[in-house]
């Protein structure tokens, strides 16, 4: 991909492929053949409109190779179906595995694409039954779809986010017991998990991990190594987009991502604590 197709400011991502894996993961393309640790995660983890996100300043900082799994938008289902994801992590040194939002999995109520998670496929004729009124051909990414859903009536919506938050906890305990070496479960967001569902009153400025609470996260600590929690500084939030490349067109989209200053800080606290896996 060119830089003229790219647009003047993008982000080179180098995208490489690995194994038979149908994903498209961030390069340059690291080597398997040596001691490694694997990040698996979403945006975040992938380093989107970063220029190092967090495992490449992990690796300049322990000196290890850091093989970046992290797919933008991912849910848990891109890496439960992928055997690729799954057998690298089982070589790794460690894992580091990101909490990344609850609203992009297959569940009950809806379907979604089976590798770029965020899309939506179709409702299942339950939640069609649920709401009659919504007219779900009009839907082509989960966020809009609950969006909509929550607008039309905030009591049915509950059915849902119960659904959905049952089935992300689910495989994401089936994730964590799938990788057999060590794992450290990563908070990466603008906010400590929240403690119920107070925090998704307002679905349209809820920020990522979405419809993930602190409940749910107490359920996952038991399946691994380790947890590490890192809520960004107000220092680095306010930062902005300072240091980060995009395109005019992706400007809106690089203001949503936290920056390299947060980064920064998660690299910090998980060197420290993958120095005591290797």
């Amino acid at each position: 991909m060119t830089y003229e197709v790219l647009g003047a400011g993008a982000l080179n991502y180098e995208p490489c492929r690995y194994g038979e894996s149908r994903i498209l993961f961030r390069g340059p393309q690291r080597r398997l053949d040596v001691p490694y640790v694997a990040f698996i995660g979403g945006t975040e983890t992938y380093g989107k409109f970063i220029n190092a996100p967090f495992p490449a300043i992990i690796e300049n900082q322990i000196g290890i190779t850091c093989l970046n799994l992290g797919v933008s938008n991912a849910g848990i289902d891109a890496f439960l179906n992928d055997c690729f994801v799954l057998n690298a992590a089982n070589g790794a040194q460690a894992t580091v595995m990101q909490v990344i939002g609850a609203q992009n999995l297959s569940n009950r109520f809806y379907t979604v694409h089976p590798r770029r998670n965020d899309r939506f496929l179709k409702a299942s004729a339950l939640l069609a039954s649920i709401y009659p009124e919504v007219d779900f051909s009009e839907f082509h990414f989960n966020r809009h779809m609950l969006g909509m859903l929550h607008k039309v009536s905030h009591e049915r919506f509950e059915l849902v986010l119960d659904e959905i938050q049952a089935a992300w906890t689910a495989r994401m305990k089936l994730m964590l017991r799938r990788i057999t070496g060590r794992t450290v479960l990563l908070w990466f967001a603008d906010h400590t998990p929240p403690a119920g569902n107070a925090l998704f009153c307002d679905l349209a400025q809820a920020s990522e991990p979405l419809f993930v609470t602190r409940e749910m996260i107490d359920e996952l600590t038991a399946h691994a190594t380790s947890f590490v929690e890192v809520t960004a500084s107000a220092q680095a939030q306010a930062a902005g987009t300072k240091g980060m490349s995009f395109s005019e067109m992706e400007a809106m989209a690089a203001g949503k991502v936290l920056g390299p200053q947060a980064h920064g800080e998660v690299a910090e606290r998980l060197s420290g604590v993958l120095d005591n896996f290797l």
